[in-house]
């Protein structure tokens, strides 16, 4: 029976060691769901690769400061001489479009161009969105500042400052926005040593500033002065430009 017994016990034993093997482990923590990837910012307004949402009314007139690697200077726009001229410039330096800019065809005792975007993406946004011609009321005298174009209903994003007084070029409809009034001298400063661009002459070709950017103008123009900022520095926000 003695015998018998210890059977018994080593059998329970035998039965009850596997059930304890068996204990579930403690529940593992879910772990923390993944991060998504922060936005990338970008070194300009995002505002600026939607042309179409910019169209801001400008007022009557405003001043426009200009910083620059050759000095500051401040252009006054006056509304009533190009509307649609003043309405675009107004809406581009608020959004500090001109910031990083070059000012690539410096032409002595004609005028200095500037209004390509540093930013391709920004450029190219900004390739088809034309404004319409203003009537010329205000001539291209000296210091006074206009849009580039080529051709009828083409002005986008560039202008140029008249060096010296370009009257001829109002028959062909490039109706002045805007005045230096004040830092003339150092608009004369600006570098002019490259002349004409590509592929009249041995400047900058536009084209390229366009598709390249800064990167561009870095490696094959270094002397360029460029545009630090642009801000309007007199006028309110007023309301929307109809189309």
């Amino acid at each position: 029976m003695r015998h018998y017994s210890k059977i018994l016990i080593l059998a329970a034993l035998s039965i009850a060691l596997p059930a304890a093997a068996q204990t579930p482990s403690p529940a593992k923590k879910p772990a923390p769901p993944a991060k998504a990837p922060a936005a990338k910012a970008t070194p300009f307004d995002p505002a600026l690769l939607r042309p179409e949402t910019l169209r801001a009314k400008a007022p009557d007139t405003y001043d426009v400061k200009f910083v620059t690697t050759a000095g500051d200077f401040t252009v006054k726009v006056t509304r009533a001489w190009a509307p649609n001229g003043a309405d675009r410039f107004y809406n581009l330096v608020r959004h500090h479009f001109y910031d990083g800019a070059a000012f690539f065809r410096v032409l002595p005792g004609f005028m200095a161009q500037f209004g390509l975007s540093p930013y391709p993406e920004v450029s190219h946004a900004w390739e088809q969105a034309n404004i319409k011609d203003d009537p010329v009321v205000q001539s291209n005298a000296r210091g006074y500042i206009t849009y580039a174009m080529a051709g009828p209903n083409t002005r986008t994003t560039q202008v140029f400052i008249n060096y010296g007084n370009n009257q001829r070029l109002d028959r062909d409809g490039f109706a002045a926005f805007g005045q230096v009034t004040d830092g003339m001298d150092i608009v004369d400063k600006l570098y002019g040593g490259y002349g004409e661009g590509a592929p009249g002459g041995r400047g900058p070709d536009q084209g390229l500033i366009g598709t390249r950017g800064r990167a561009y103008l870095q490696q094959n123009f270094p002397h360029l002065d460029t545009i630090k900022s642009a801000t309007v520095v007199t006028g309110a926000p007023t309301t929307p430009a109809s189309k």
